[in-house]
C-alpha cells in the first residue's frame, strides 16, 4: 500500500522582540565585561529583554498574528499550533494553549516541545509530517524563549549570550505539485547534557528557599565543551541535509542557523562551501533567542527582501540536550 505525501511549506512569517534594548555597554555596569571581548568572542552588540511581568505567549501573540496576516489566513483556520519553548509563562497549561486563547485560536490543537536551541526545528519537522501524512492543514510552528529569567547577572560567561524574542512560522499544505520542505534531520545525545542546564526548577530538584538561595535556577554552561561540540554538530547536520536534498552550498539562496555564536555559524558556512553574503545574521542585533532564532531571523530575511518564492533556504540548529537539527526548504513567500 502506498501513501501520499503532501507537499508542505512556510506561507507566513513573523517576529516579535520586546521593547528593552539591551547592550554591551549596558552589561559593562552590572558584570565584569567589556564590549570587545563580548563582539570578539560572540559577535553580540545588543539584545533584547522583558520587562517584569511579559511571559513567552505575550512575545509570540504579536508574531503570530503578523505571520497570519502575510499568509492571508485566520486564526480560526488553523489546525495546531506547536511552540517551542524552554521558558513557558508557567509549567501547565502549556504556553501554546496560552497563545491559542491570545489570537483567537481556540479549538487547535496546542502543543509545547521543549529542545532549547533546536526547539523550532523539531517543532517543525512536527508539523511539516502531520501536514504531510494529511491529518493537518494548516500548522502555526513558533520559538520563542524569554532568557532572561534564566540568567544570572553575576556570570559574565552567560549574562551576555542571551536575548528574549518569538518568531513564528505558519506550515501550510501546498497545492499539488509544489515543493517546500526537502529534507531534513533530527538528533540528541543526552551525555551532553551535563555541559549546559538548569539545576533545579523539575521534578528531581523543585523549587525551594535552598535553591533559590544557591542560584540553582539559572543558567549553567561549560562553554568549551558547547562550543566544541556545537562547532562539529551544527557542520555536519548542515552537511547532511544538503546532500538528502540534494543540494550544494552554492545553490543556498540563503542560510539561516542558529544564532548562538558567529564563530560556530563561520564554520559550518565555510565546511558547506557558502559565501558571506549568503548567510543570514541577527545575533549582533539580538544575541541568542535560544528556540526563537531561526523563526524571527526568517522573518527579519522576509522583511529585508533576502527571499523570493522558490529560493532554497538552509536552517540548522544545535543545542543544549545536546541536541540538534535542519531542514532545507523552498521559500514559498512571495510571486
Amino acid at each position: 500500500m502506498s501513501v501520499k505525501l503532501h507537499g508542505v511549506g512556510i506561507t507566513g512569517v513573523g517576529k516579535y522582540f520586546p521593547d528593552r534594548v539591551v547592550t554591551n555597554h549596558d552589561l559593562e555596569k552590572i558584570v565584569d565585561t567589556n564590549h570587545d571581548w563580548i563582539v570578539e568572542r560572540t559577535g553580540i552588540h545588543t539584545r533584547h529583554f522583558v520587562e517584569p511581568g511579559m511571559g513567552a505567549s505575550d512575545l509570540a501573540a504579536p508574531a503570530c498574528n503578523e505571520a497570519l496576516k502575510m499568509a492571508g489566513v485566520e486564526a480560526s483556520e488553523l489546525d495546531g499550533l506547536i511552540v517551542a519553548t524552554i521558558t513557558p509563562d508557567m509549567l501547565f497549561p502549556n504556553a501554546s494553549a496560552v497563545l491559542g486563547d491570545k489570537i483567537s485560536a481556540n479549538g487547535a490543537f496546542a502543543c509545547d516541545v521543549s529542545a532549547a536551541c533546536s526547539g523550532w526545528v523539531y517543532a517543525a519537522s512536527l508539523a511539516h509530517g502531520m501536514i504531510a501524512a494529511g491529518t493537518a492543514k494548516k500548522i502555526m510552528v513558533v520559538g520563542v524563549d524569554v532568557m532572561s529569567v534564566l540568567m544570572n547577572m553575576k556570570d559574565r560567561n552567560t549574562c551576555v549570550l542571551f536575548g528574549d524574542g518569538a518568531g513564528a512560522t505558519l506550515f501550510e499544505r501546498l497545492p499539488e505539485g509544489e515543493e517546500g520542505v526537502m529534507a531534513l534531520e533530527l538528533g540528541a545525545d543526552g551525555a551532553g547534557g551535563k555541559y549546559l542546564y538548569q539545576p533545579a526548577g523539575g521534578s528531581v530538584k523543585p523549587p525551594s528557599v535552598e535553591s533559590v538561595t544557591n542560584d540553582e535556577h539559572y543558567i549553567i554552561q561549560d562553554g568549551q565543551a558547547v562550543f566544541k561540540a556545537a562547532v562539529a554538530g551544527m557542520a555536519n547536520v548542515t552537511m547532511n541535509v544538503l546532500k538528502a536534498a540534494g543540494a550544494k552550498g552554492e545553490d543556498v539562496a540563503l542560510f539561516v542557523p542558529h544564532q548562538a555564536n558567529l564563530r560556530i555559524i563561520e564554520y559550518a558556512r565555510r565546511k558547506a562551501k557558502m559565501k558571506p553574503e549568503q548567510v543570514m545574521i541577527t545575533i549582533d542585533r539580538y544575541g541568542n533567542t535560544t528556540a526563537a532564532t531561526i523563526p524571527s531571523s526568517l522573518a527579519v530575511a522576509q522583511e529585508e527582501g533576502k527571499l523570493k518564492k522558490g529560493d532554497i533556504v538552509m536552517t540548522s540548529t544545535f543545542g543544549a540536550g545536546f541536541t540538534w537539527g535542519a531542514m532545507a526548504l523552498r521559500w514559498q513567500i512571495g510571486s
